[in-house]
């Protein structure tokens, strides 16, 4: 049986990714600690790769290009014959370059979705606002899949592989777990990302879980959002039937 796969529009590239890393660990651009960030860009790769999502082949390339920049920078300098080290240019400074031009671009897009869409290239549907659980922490805004990796991350660091290998009779499938989590926004209108979880399960159920919410965020009919950065991810429906309810009926998805 073929693995299930999940491909979603939201990989911009593997610059995009190192601006995330950048940021999450508020280091200057000008100044990159390129061990620690190199490691970590690494390990979300290795999470795409073990979720067989579509890794493209530039992101392989900055990672060959980060452990390049990496072995130059622990190279000795050069001594010339008066006895003076030769200065060398930095070998993250072409990096560093494109990641400020990339960065420009960014914000300006930014800048341009800010401006008035609706009714022109957008039609708003009446639906209520998620419920704000956390009082003071700010609006809710989107989030994107670098945040849905490190929180991935977070879990599987909670749950290590066990040593034994178990053979277990049930198997949880996606379209499973895509049921249940329909059936646990009915009737609320936002769920904290990690109570899709439950403590006493393993790394499968974790992979599947995951899997299951991407494919319903693919189909439209779930908001992931946060109202902090780096604070707790909540699931929002986006969609609400006419008896109150928050998704569409399960079996006109095709998973019941």
């Amino acid at each position: 049986m073929e693995p299930f796969a999940v491909h979603l529009d939201n990989f911009t590239g593997p610059l995009d990714l190192l601006l995330h890393l950048i940021k999450k660990n508020e280091v200057e651009i000008t100044d990159i600690p390129i061990a620690e960030i190199t490691a970590q860009y690494l390990a979300v790769i290795d999470t795409m790769q073990s979720l067989n999502l579509d890794v493209a082949g530039e992101f392989l390339l900055m990672a060959a290009t980060l452990l390049h920049i990496k072995s130059r920078m622990l190279l000795p300098q050069v001594v010339e014959d008066s006895g003076e080290e030769e200065e060398e240019e930095d070998p993250r400074a072409e990096l560093v370059r494109r990641l400020l031009e990339y960065q420009k671009y960014k914000e300006a897009a930014g800048q341009l979705e800010t401006l008035p869409q609706l009714n022109r290239d957008l039609f708003a549907r009446s639906a209520p606002a998620p419920e704000v659980v956390e009082e003071g922490e700010g609006e809710f805004v989107s989030i994107g899949l670098y945040d849905l990796m490190q929180a991935l991350q977070q879990l599987l660091r909670e749950r290590p592989a066990p040593l034994v290998h178990e053979i277990s009779t049930e198997q949880l499938s996606v379209a499973d777990r895509i049921n249940q989590i329909l059936g646990a926004l009915q009737g609320q209108q936002s769920l904290a990302f990690t109570e899709l979880f439950t403590s006493d399960g393993g790394r499968h159920e974790v992979i599947v879980t995951f899997l299951a919410m991407l494919e319903l965020v693919k189909m439209r009919l779930l908001h992931l959002l946060q109202n902090k950065r780096f604070g707790t991810i909540w699931l929002s429906p986006a969609v609400i039937d006419e008896s109150g309810g928050t998704l569409a009926d399960e079996e006109s998805l095709g998973y019941a």
